[in-house]
């Protein structure tokens, strides 16, 4: 079985996210990102990965992978009937990558991650100012269709959906977008997103006020 090593409402989500989207069952571990300690038994989160992030997805043969990008990825190949990714060699596969990794790259490391790491006001600043030109080239490309990549949900879908839930905590107010919107208002209404969503803010509630 599938482990995932996650911290809830992190972008490890979007993992979690495609595992229910794919119907797969996986066993899922706690990992305090900010004392790099798995809940369960209080271990060093770094002997998990190196790297002390989430998402750590453990695979069968025990091998670990990470970064979001790769793990999506991953788990969509796992069910290529489905159509979470594209399959390889498909033009909309490189598509795919591209928007995981703008949502990485310009969303998630430019603005969230500074946003809620850095303790430097002048980093946080230099990502808010940013943060709007990335936002506007995904509302854009959302403005005339519904998904990222193709005519259905792709894994790239929900990486995108949780930057968003995020944004707002960030000091982005999303509703300047419309697109953005009733896009989100899309992605959270299936029925396997709206789990996981909900699991998490929960846990991520019960967490905060224990």
């Amino acid at each position: 079985m599938l482990q995932l090593y996650f911290w809830p409402m992190a972008c490890s989500l979007a993992s979690r996210i495609a595992l229910m989207e794919a119907g797969i069952e996986a066993r899922y571990h706690l990992a305090d990102i900010w004392k790099k300690r798995v809940a369960a038994d209080d271990s060093d989160f770094f002997a998990v990965s190196p790297k002390g992030a989430v998402p750590v997805l453990v695979l069968d043969n025990g091998e670990r992978l990470t970064e979001s990008a790769a793990v999506l990825q991953y788990i969509a190949d796992l069910k290529p009937e489905l159509g979470l990714a594209p399959p390889a060699g498909h033009a909309d596969r490189y598509r795919l990558q591209e928007w995981l990794s703008f949502v990485g790259c310009e969303i998630h490391k430019a603005f969230l991650f500074p946003t809620f790491w850095y303790k430097d006001d002048a980093a946080k600043a230099s990502a808010r100012a940013r943060i709007d030109g990335s936002v506007q080239i995904a509302a854009d490309h959302l403005a005339p269709r519904e998904f990222l990549v193709g005519d259905h949900f792709t894994v790239a879908d929900g990486y995108l959906a949780w930057s968003l839930l995020l944004l707002g905590r960030g000091g982005v107010d999303v509703a300047r977008w419309p697109s953005l919107v009733s896009y989100l208002d899309r992605i959270r209404s299936r029925p396997a997103v709206k789990t996981a969503i909900e699991h998490e803010m929960q846990l991520r509630k019960t967490l905060t006020t224990s």
